[in-house]
């Protein structure tokens, strides 16, 4: 028995269980998405999915601060 059952053809969510919301900039220093995002990531479809994740990187540079 698999568990291909479980699988979906979406992207996977970009956390990466370091939940700290940097208090200037109001994103996760994890994963780089704000409150909201996190909050809705599971009701976005695949599209928003991926052109989120497109713009996390460039989220970055808006956290100063260590990342662990």
């Amino acid at each position: 028995m698999t568990d291909d059952v479980w699988k979906r053809a979406e992207p996977d969510s970009p956390c990466v269980k370091l939940c700290v919301i940097h208090p200037k900039a109001r994103i996760c220093m994890g994963c780089f998405r704000s409150l909201e995002e996190i909050a809705s990531w599971g009701s976005l479809d695949t599209d928003a999915r991926r052109s989120l994740m497109a713009e996390l990187p460039a989220r970055a540079s808006q956290v100063k601060g260590r990342r662990r």
